[in-house]
């Protein structure tokens, strides 16, 4: 296997395989590396994204390396990538395995690892039944019993959305409450209850949730609960090659998803907060064709 392309993917899901078809159809030389733990793996279904509505996601994403591997100047290597250099040619990449490869072109589509909290079969039920988003997983779940496990501003940012799917919810703060009197009023209005009580526990059977149980021994029947999580870049390469992180957590990208160093670019959820197949697909497409387009301007 060769050493040197002309384009290094870090990651090989929806975001890295739809630059690396992009790519290949502009006959590039291209590797993908991949270490095979997207974040929705423990995910049962996709949704929201035309023509693969309800499929599981590792089917979208085997369905999208077959298609990309039909294009003979793609690779495929499934390590880790450990570590990256800045070299006078562009970049070095370094893996798990111990291998290393180049390219005057990088791009990171390495997603984003989510930070559970300490509650007990809170994991387990991530991506199935404990849901980040209203447009991924509200339709299957609507006029279900739900929660929002949020306080503050988040929750207020989810109370609108939620409550468009159920008349059943209830606000799971995990603690004091953080509103204001016009924002406890709006809730009133709207009937969503308040519940502050310490979660301990979410009761559940292969992911699909019971209810919760407090601290104090109390519990709330539930059919589902949306939460935020913290997170961490799922690679700490695009810092140690000087990628700025903007505030929110993500790698900071303009329009054309390029970072603020030259020769790299980030796409998929590492880049954005809109954390959707159908963007990562779209935002993978727009960083393979403007890395095309800067490879064909500098031999033209």
């Amino acid at each position: 296997m060769k050493t040197q392309y002309e384009v290094i993917i870090i990651g090989g899901s929806y975001a890295g395989l739809s630059a690396a078809m992009a790519l290949g159809r502009s006959l590039r030389n291209v590797l993908v590396i991949d270490s095979g733990k997207p974040c929705n793996r423990q995910t049962p279904h996709s949704h929201n994204f035309l023509t693969q509505d309800g499929k599981a996601p590792a089917e979208i994403a085997s369905i999208a390396k077959a298609q990309v591997a039909k294009y003979q100047t793609v690779d495929f290597f499934d390590d880790l990538a450990i570590s990256g250099t800045r070299t006078a040619a562009g970049f070095t990449i370094k893996v798990d395995s111990g291998d290393t490869f180049s390219a005057p072109k990088l791009v990171f589509a390495t997603g984003i690892k989510d930070i559970m909290p300490n509650i007990k079969g809170f994991a387990e039920c991530w991506g199935i039944s404990v849901v980040h988003c209203p447009y991924c997983h509200g339709y299957e779940v609507k006029g279900q019993t739900t929660g929002i496990l949020a306080n503050g501003d988040t929750a207020k940012h989810l109370a609108p959305l939620v409550g468009n799917l159920t008349d059943k919810l209830t606000i799971y703060t995990n603690g004091k409450p953080e509103f204001s009197i016009e924002d406890l009023e709006q809730l009133e209005k709207h009937n969503i209850d308040i519940n502050a009580k310490v979660v301990r526990e979410v009761e559940h059977q292969n992911g699909r949730m019971n209810k919760l149980i407090f601290k104090d021994g109390s519990s709330a029947k539930l059919d589902a609960i949306y939460a935020r999580l913290p997170f961490a870049q799922h690679s700490d390469i695009p810092e140690e090659l000087g990628c700025e992180i903007n505030d929110q957590g993500y790698i900071a990208v303009n329009a054309f998803q390029q970072t603020n160093i030259d020769g790299i670019y980030a796409c998929g959820d590492s880049a954005s907060p809109l954390r959707a197949v159908a963007n990562a697909v779209y935002s993978g497409n727009l960083v393979g064709a403007m890395v095309n387009r800067e490879l064909c301007e500098a031999a033209f």
